[in-house]
């Protein structure tokens, strides 16, 4: 049992260190911040796509906290339709493509 705690605690430990959690978290706060209508989806794509350029790491972080995040929404009551357009922008990002294909009209250009 000890053994798997400290994986755990070790995996915890990378993710929150890592650069590509960073870029998650930078994504986050200016969707927070923005507070634009039909902007979540270039949000999510935004973050995962910062994070994955970072490599292998940033890439894994991304899709810890998309799936974690994804998992918590399900949880709450959020529509499993809108998760999974959520984690089509989560994986469109990571993957390379330009998040903003998924950019609403007029959303300022600071974003």
């Amino acid at each position: 049992m000890r053994g798997s705690y400290c994986h755990v605690n070790r995996s915890l430990s990378e993710l929150f260190n890592n650069r590509g959690a960073g870029d998650m978290w930078r994504a986050y706060s200016d969707m927070r911040e923005a507070n634009w209508k039909d902007s979540d989806k270039y949000f999510h794509a935004r973050g995962n796509s910062d994070a994955a350029q970072r490599g292998a790491g940033g890439r894994w972080a991304a899709e810890v906290i998309s799936n974690t995040r994804e998992w918590v929404q399900e949880r709450l009551g959020h529509g499993a339709e809108d998760s999974e357009a959520d984690q089509a922008a989560n994986r469109w990002g990571r993957d390379g493509n330009d998040p903003n294909h998924f950019r609403p009209e007029g959303l300022p250009n600071k974003y």
